[in-house]
C-alpha cells in the first residue's frame, strides 16, 4: 500500500475514533476543560497525530491507547459525579479573590496572579473599580466570577415591584428558506398561518435567511436580501392603540350623552376597558 493512502486511511480511521470519543466524553470537554481534562485533550491529539502520520508505529497500538485515554478519563468523571473529594482533587477547588469587598492578597499569590491580572479579570466582568465588587472567585476552569455589591447590581424587575408577563424562548420556524415543521408544532402554528404572516410582510420564504417566532406569536425575520427592509411586527402595538382608543371614545360618549343611563353604561364599559387594558398592557408592549 502506498505511503500517502495508508496515511489517509490513519487519519480517517483515527478521526472518527476521536469524534466519538470526544462526543461520548461530554460537552464540558470542550467548554470547560480543567486540569485533568486539559492534560488529557493534550495527550489524545498526541495519539492521534502520532499514529496517523508515523508508519513505523503499529496502528492497533493507537486504538488501544486512544481506548486506555478514554476509559481512564470516563472512570473519573463518573467518580467525580459520586464523590466530592474526587472532584475537588481532580478539578479543584474555586479560590476566592475578593470576600466582603476586600482583595485576598495570598490567594492571588496562591494561584500566581498579579494585580494587573486581576484587574483584567475585572474589566472583562465589565468593572473598571476593585471596589465595587463585593465577591469574586476565580473557578477551577479558570474564569473569574464576580458578584458586585448590592449597589451596583443592576435593577430589577423585582426590585421595582413589577410582573412582566412570562415568556417562553422563540421558536425558529424558518432556516435557509425553508420551513421548519418542529418548531411550527412547538409553537401550536402551521404552514398556513406562516403564509400568511409571509404575505403581510410581503416576503417570499425562500428570500427568508432565518425566521423566529417569540412567545406571542410574532414573526421577525431576517432576508438574504439586505437593501429589503422588513417592517417591525405592529399587531400588537396597533391593538393596544385601538383598545386606548376605545376606551377614550366610551369617555366621549359619556359626557356628550345627557341621558343619565346611558351615560352610566358609558362610564361603566370605560371602567371596564380601563381595568382591561391595565391587565393585558404589559402583554402588548
Amino acid at each position: 500500500m502506498p505511503g500517502w493512502l495508508e496515511v489517509i486511511i490513519r487519519s480517517l480511521s483515527l478521526l472518527v475514533a476521536l469524534f466519538f470519543i470526544t462526543k461520548m466524553l461530554g460537552k464540558k470537554q470542550m467548554s470547560q476543560l480543567d486540569i485533568f481534562q486539559y492534560i488529557t485533550g493534550i495527550v489524545i491529539g498526541s495519539i492521534v497525530a502520532t499514529h496517523a502520520t508515523d508508519l513505523n508505529t503499529q496502528f492497533e497500538y493507537a486504538f488501544i491507547a486512544l481506548l486506555v485515554w478514554f476509559l481512564v478519563p470516563f472512570g473519573v468523571e463518573l467518580l467525580s459525579l459520586k464523590s466530592k473529594r474526587v472532584r475537588d482533587f481532580t478539578q479543584n477547588k474555586g479560590t476566592v479573590f475578593i470576600q466582603n469587598g476586600k482583595i485576598m492578597e495570598d490567594n492571588l499569590k496562591k494561584e500566581r496572579f498579579s494585580t494587573d491580572d486581576l484587574l483584567e479579570e475585572l474589566r472583562d466582568n465589565n468593572f473598571f473599580r476593585a471596589a465595587d465588587v463585593e465577591f469574586a472567585i476565580l473557578e477551577p476552569t479558570g474564569k473569574l466570577n464576580v458578584l458586585p455589591k448590592k449597589e451596583h447590581q443592576p435593577v430589577t424587575n423585582k426590585d421595582l415591584g413589577l410582573k412582566p408577563a412570562p415568556e417562553k424562548e422563540p421558536q425558529t420556524v424558518i432556516m435557509d428558506g425553508k420551513a421548519l415543521m418542529e418548531p411550527l408544532t412547538n409553537a401550536s402554528l402551521n404552514t398556513n398561518w406562516l403564509e400568511t404572516e409571509l404575505e403581510k410582510l410581503n416576503v417570499s420564504i425562500e428570500n427568508v435567511f432565518l425566521g423566529q417566532v417569540d412567545s406571542s406569536g410574532q414573526l421577525t425575520v431576517d432576508l438574504y436580501d439586505d437593501m429589503i427592509n422588513v417592517p417591525s411586527p405592529s399587531e400588537k402595538p396597533l391593538l393596544l392603540a385601538s383598545m386606548k382608543k376605545c376606551q377614550a371614545d366610551l369617555e366621549l360618549f359619556s359626557l356628550a350623552t345627557e341621558n343619565q343611563q346611558v351615560k352610566e353604561m358609558y362610564e361603566r364599559n370605560s371602567q371596564r376597558m380601563a381595568e382591561t387594558i391595565n391587565m393585558i398592557e404589559k402583554y402588548l408592549r
